[in-house]
This record gives C-alpha cells, structure tokens and sequence, in this order.
C-alpha cells in the first residue's frame, strides 16, 4: 500500500515543506495536544505555526461553526453578513487605531498584499521599507518586501525595496550598542536612506520578526521610526500575523511596545483570530482604507463560518484573559529555558516574550549558525512527545515555541524538560 507520503509527494510541489525525517499526519487535537495516525500522542508547542491560539478542538468555536454552518455558510460580501460587522467592530475597537475599518481576508499574505495596496495608492508611490530577516508573505508582492532569503524565491517585484536595520537586537553592525545607541544608531540609518530615495510609501514591520527566528528590537525602536517616517507623510504598517491578539503576554498588539508615537497608519492580522479557521485582515482609518479609487470585493474574506469562529474565539481569549496567561507561564517558560540553555554550549540566545519563544542554536564555540543542530533537536524533541518549530534568519537555526495561549504550567514544565533533553543530545 502507497504510503501518505508517497502519494503526498507525488502530487504537492517539492518547495511545501514537511518537518521530520518521517513526516507525520496529525488526526486530531484536544486542549494544548495533538495525536498522529499512529496514535502517537504530543504536547504541541507550534500551534499550527502560531495559529491554533486558544486550543485544540475549542468547544466554544467547534459549536459557533457548527451552528453557523447549519443556517448558511457562505454570502460573499456583496451581502449584509451580520458577523463580519460584529467581529469587526470588536477587532475596530482593539486596534487603537481612530476611525478605524476592517476588512477581512483569508490569510496573512493576503492581509499584507491589501496593506501594500492601500499604502501605495494612498502615498502614490511603489517604495516600501523593509526589515532585514522579515517575512510577510508568500504572493508576488509580499515575497519582494521579505527580507529573508529563504523564503524569498524570487527578485523580481512589484515593488521597490529598500531594507532597514533594527528588526535584529544580537547580531548585526550595531549589535554591540547598548538599546538606546542601537535605536539613535538604526534611526540615523534610517534618516540617511530617506536622503536617497523618492517618495516612500510605507515602513512595514513585524514587531517581533516569526519566521526570522522570534528577533526583536528594544522597545521604542519603531516608535522613533515613526517620528522621522511621519515628518515625511510615509506611513507605518504593523505586521502583526503572528504578534497579535496578546501572544506576547505584556500587550495586545505588538506594535504597543513602540507606543510613544501612538498607533501604526495600518495594522495586519491573521493567524489565530479564528483558531485554526482561515481569516486574515487589515485596519486602516477611514481616510486610508476608504482611498481605494475603484471596486473590490473578497468573496471568502469575511465568510458567516469563519467570522462565527473569529467572535467565538475572540470572546474566549478575552473573557479568560489568556493575554495574562501567556505573561505568565510564558515568564516562567522563558526563564526556565533560559537556565537550561545557560548550561548547553549550543545556545546562543533564548529569547522572546510571553509565548513566544526562539532558541537560537550555534556551533559551540563561535556564533556560526547551526541549522543541523536545530533540526536534530526538533527531532529529539518529538521522539520525547513535544512538537515545536524552526525558523531564523541566515540559517534556519532557531527553534520557535508558540504554544496555545491556555498552555498551563504544568504542560510549559512538561516541555521545557523535554526540550532540554532534546538539546542535551546536540
């Protein structure tokens, strides 16, 4: 009998990555844990990259969906779709942002694509800023702002480019300097590239770069971005697919840790507003998002299913404030790795915010890059029962823990005994 991997290979285009020497097919989730077909069970600490938010099979969101579905399952939005308006409305008002709209995609790219849209046409210009080691996007255009040649697979664009330093603190020119010459340094940086460009229409960031291996700058970083991009009309967009929706456990959004310069002009989101389900979106205020000069429409952005799934999932996170959660077992999970890796040789850096956590994976001995090590303790971590990923800039050398946000302490202490027998074996 053709295995699932045979058949998945011979139909799925070679560049859809599979983690594990021996991929394996998850059936079915409860909670923080997943189970495989051959009854394997793990602690999962990806979350389907960062994006099964609350938890596994949620009865809250399985019985909105399933009760949606029953009355009618897709509209379009050329039609009046009473849980968009409601989810949006309550995404509106958590964004910060004045006046703000909402509109609803089916993914984080997707999201980024429609920023970039409304930036450029509102600005009249095709520049965008960039951070080195980014992602955005897997589409024609947010390829060409992803600052991360492993996900990039082509240079042709849309768009012109022009990249930026900061979104790295530990490596780098600048990385010797203490946080506040490191942002007076990458704002100086800032102010000379402007000298040589026309005009630009947007920055766009990720608070804290996912797929670059949970990098970050010192708080404030984007803030003094936006004093020196405001003075010029250019606008700020906060890529927030993966840092949104109180992951970081200190704020809501991530761009609140860059919060002296008020909100971002446009904020992105995806990932776990939905629990699993498809749903991306951008918030603009009215004179941003209303700029658009000719029809659009999103036939399954803002779908009765997903939106269900959205204000269910959204209503949970916040009535059980998980926000708290993830400041406070993340706390202790960083921490707890941070004393494990302070005793393995091959590791750099554990770093990250609530739960939200990369551990960066050299050879011992230098700050060369190890992405065999990283993926053998991926490895050894899922004999051991503990799913988690991989990402990073140069190199793929950083194992990323993104746990749903009701993880408990005792299922962080679970995985953090795991995970260091796992980089024990390095």
């Amino acid at each position: 009998m053709t295995s699932l991997y045979d058949r998945h290979r011979a139909v799925i285009p070679d560049w859809v990555a599979l983690y594990y020497k021996q991929p394996i097919e998850i059936t079915h989730g409860e909670g923080r844990h997943v189970w495989d077909a051959d009854g394997n069970r793990y602690l999962d600490f990806f979350g389907g990259i960062l994006t099964t938010m609350t938890a596994h099979a949620l009865p809250e969101v399985t019985k909105a969906v399933s009760e949606q579905a029953e009355r009618i399952v897709h509209s379009s939005t050329l039609y009046l779709n009473r849980p968009m308006v409601e989810l949006a409305e309550r995404v509106a008002t958590l964004s910060g942002i004045p006046d703000a709209r909402v509109f609803f995609t089916t993914s984080g790219t997707e999201a980024n694509d429609t920023a970039l849209l409304l930036a450029t046409g509102h600005r009249r210009s095709n520049q965008i800023l960039a951070m080195r080691n980014s992602y955005h996007g897997r589409s024609f255009s947010t390829v060409s702002i992803t600052g991360n040649r492993s996900w990039s697979p082509t240079g042709l664009s849309p768009l012109q480019t022009l990249y930026v330093h900061g979104g790295v603190r530990t490596r780098g020119p600048y990385a010797h300097l203490s946080d506040a010459q490191f942002i007076e340094a990458c704002v100086a940086d800032l102010e000379d590239l402007l000298g040589h460009t026309r005009d630009v229409a947007a920055l766009i960031a990720e608070p804290i770069q996912g797929v670059g291996g949970f990098t970050s700058p010192p708080d404030g970083l984007y803030a003094a971005f936006r004093e020196v991009l405001a003075q010029r009309g250019i606008l700020w967009i906060s890529d927030e697919v993966q840092t949104g929706w109180g992951r970081t456990g200190e704020h809501f959004w991530g761009w609140q840790a860059h919060a002296d310069s008020g909100p971002p002009d446009i904020l992105t989101f995806a990932k776990g507003i939905a629990n699993g389900m498809s749903v991306g979106g951008v918030v603009a205020s009215a004179e941003i998002m209303n700029s658009l000069d000719a029809n659009s429409i999103s036939t399954f952005g803002g779908s009765p299913v997903t939106m269900a799934a959205g204000l269910a999932n959204l209503s949970y996170l916040l009535e059980h404030d998980l926000q708290g959660n993830a400041r406070r077992v993340g706390g202790l999970l960083i921490e707890r790795l941070r004393a494990i890796g302070a005793g393995v040789p091959a590791v750099r850096e554990v770093r990250g915010r609530g739960l939200m956590i990369g551990i960066e994976l050299v050879r011992p001995g230098t700050d060369e890059a190890d992405p065999e090590a990283a993926s053998a303790v991926q490895e050894a971590a899922r004999m051991g029962g503990l799913l988690i990923g991989k990402g990073g800039g140069h190199n793929t050398s950083v194992l990323r823990i993104a746990p749903p946000l009701s993880l408990t302490v005792a299922e962080a202490e679970e995985g953090a005994a795991v995970l260091e027998q796992a980089l024990r074996t390095v």
